[in-house]
């Protein structure tokens, strides 16, 4: 299930209030985790398949959860 989806579009809940808002951010933070340990234990054949060389994937893996793309954060000025 992505928890996140809703990170690539505006947010339209102008009375979503804080508190939504960062339980938001924080199921996002534990799903990106997710993503990278899982992006960590790929083996050599699975990287090959994706493009990414070990190194490559060690160091995205690597990245602290909140250290996310752009993109994926939430807008408030929407």
């Amino acid at each position: 299930m992505d928890h996140c989806a809703h990170l690539s579009r505006p947010a339209h809940h102008p009375t979503g209030g804080l508190a939504r808002r960062l339980l938001r951010r924080m199921a996002c933070m534990a799903e990106l985790r997710r993503q990278r340990r899982a992006l960590g234990r790929l083996g050599a054949h699975e990287l090959a398949d994706i493009g990414l060389a070990r190194t490559e994937a060690a160091r995205e893996a690597a990245r602290p959860a909140w250290d996310a793309p752009d993109h994926w954060h939430l807008r408030d000025d929407a």
